[in-house]
């Protein structure tokens, strides 16, 4: 199979009281726990030019759009776990999580990388261009749907990708899931970006 990875009395209080207790083991307590694991496990094990290309975009006016690093190497892990090779991209930004793949595939492997915004990806471009992987990377400068439809179309695609990432509109989600579930193979790997949509999903 794919993997696809308040009351206002006495007794409300005490129930919402019992609550965040039972969410009071998560792992992180505060941004200075975040602070530390970087500091102490993701930092260190950034590739230079991540770090580099991680420093360009966060000048950028939309840098919290960027994939997290810690949540890069988590994607470089389950890429190595299935030996990825020829993967799909869906919403590059700047290309942080695209150069991670580049990097962690191997040399001939292929990204079909989508995004609407080339200017975002070209602030990147230099950067990957110095780590050798642009001739693994596809980019089409697209809305995505017209793209995945268009792989779709070639028979040859079906069941022909490893893994594919998505960090893109989430109003679309579900329609690059239907498609992605017939462009990754049994066995492959989709990973979504925010799908908890900052907390939203648990709003009424």
């Amino acid at each position: 199979m794919k993997q696809v990875i308040v009351r206002n009395n006495l007794r409300g209080m005490d129930n919402e009281k019992k609550r965040s207790a039972s969410f009071s083991k998560g792992l992180l307590q505060s941004g200075e726990l975040y602070q530390y694991v970087l500091e102490t496990n993701v930092y260190p094990r950034e590739p230079e030019l991540l770090k580099e290309l991680r420093d360009m975009t966060a000048t950028h006016p939309r840098a919290i759009m960027a994939t997290a690093p810690d949540a890069g190497q988590l994607i470089a892990m389950l890429l190595k776990l299935i030996n990825a090779k020829r993967t799909i991209e869906v919403g590059v930004f700047t290309g942080y999580s695209l150069l991670l793949t580049a990097l962690t595939i191997p040399e001939d492997g292929k990204i079909v990388a989508i995004d609407m915004n080339r200017e975002a990806y070209e602030i990147g471009l230099p950067v990957i261009r110095k780590a050798g992987v642009e001739n693994k990377i596809e980019f089409i400068e697209s809305e995505a749907l017209p793209v995945l439809d268009q792989l779709l179309e070639d028979p040859g695609n079906e069941n022909g990708f490893d893994f594919a990432f998505i960090d893109a509109d989430k109003i679309n989600y579900w329609k690059y899931h239907e498609r992605l579930m017939k462009l990754v193979k049994v066995g492959g790997i989709v990973v979504y970006d925010n799908t908890l949509w900052a907390g939203s999903v648990a709003m009424p």
